[in-house]
């Protein structure tokens, strides 16, 4: 029990709290109702009571993904995920919104697991692109095992943030500066909703250093219980942190956040990205 105090009461009340986030039943749609494939073939699996579980699966042959029929501009979604286990290195699983890509400007908003070799952990990686434009990363590792049991992973998009949550603990917030003149947000187009688990074993795990392992093949991710709130008097429309999220963003920040690109001084040597300056006032 030692681990569980390790970082005293607050790291305590995170685990009691996305225990009984994942447990619970956080949504009840349909994939079949609300999503459709979009690569892999018999590699996207949808079973269980209503529809409401669905599988990808990976292998030499190809990946497989999945995306919302429709598009939405600004709303609240959550998805229950278990990762693929054991050596996952050279995969990631992603979920993602993402508007036309063929536009060569896009907005996109960014959760991508990236695997790694057995009793490594997972790098959780964000980011946010608007206009086509993107490296604005922050990189996590998780206080759980994503493999061993559901979490809910969970973005919040409204015109005045993006709020990137894990069980109901905000781990990013990137926030609309425009009123300071930094015109860099994703707020015009509509995005769908995306999720895959794909091979990139160039640049996945460790940089490329570790390959994937195809022995361990077909690799399975699975996603469950989601829920898609874009209602008019939706609480997302408002949602910003309060005390309590701050000082849980606050412990994610400074103890599992591993890569942030405004405090890459070497990749920015000239400049930092505008809204940098303000990254801080959280």
């Amino acid at each position: 029990m030692g681990t569980l105090y390790r970082h005293g009461k607050m790291f305590v009340l995170m685990v009691l709290l996305g225990l009984m986030v994942s447990s619970s039943a956080y949504g009840a749609g349909n994939f079949y109702d609300t999503f459709e494939s979009t690569f892999g073939g018999h590699r996207v699996q949808i079973f269980g009571l209503g529809n409401r579980d669905l599988s990808l699966s990976l292998d030499q042959g190809s990946g497989s993904g999945f995306r919302s029929k429709k598009e939405y501009l600004f709303g609240r979604i959550d998805m229950q995920m278990k990762l693929v286990a054991g050596n996952s290195a050279g995969t990631v699983t992603t979920l993602y919104l993402s508007s036309d890509q063929s536009t060569g400007r896009h907005d996109e908003i960014d959760f991508e697991f990236l695997g790694n070799v057995s009793g490594q952990p997972y790098t959780l990686h964000t980011n946010v692109f608007s206009q086509g434009q993107g490296n604005r990363e922050q990189q996590f590792h998780l206080w759980f095992d994503p493999t061993t049991n559901f979490h809910t992973y969970s973005i919040v998009w409204n015109p005045k943030l993006i709020m990137f949550l894990v069980d109901e603990t905000p781990i990013r917030v990137f926030r609309n500066y425009e009123n300071r003149g930094i015109m860099f947000f994703p707020k015009n187009q509509p995005q769908r909703i995306y999720a895959s688990l794909w091979e990139a074993d160039d640049w996945a795990t460790q940089g490329g250093l570790v390959k994937t392992d195809w022995s361990k093949a077909p690799f399975k991710a699975f996603y469950r219980n989601f829920n898609i709130d874009t209602s008019t008097n939706g609480a997302w429309k408002n949602h910003d942190l309060d005390a309590t999220s701050r000082n849980r963003l606050r412990w994610v920040q400074k103890n599992y956040l591993i890569y942030d690109y405004c405090s890459d001084w070497k990749r920015f040597s000239q400049a930092f990205p505008p809204e940098c300056k303000h990254s801080k006032l959280l």
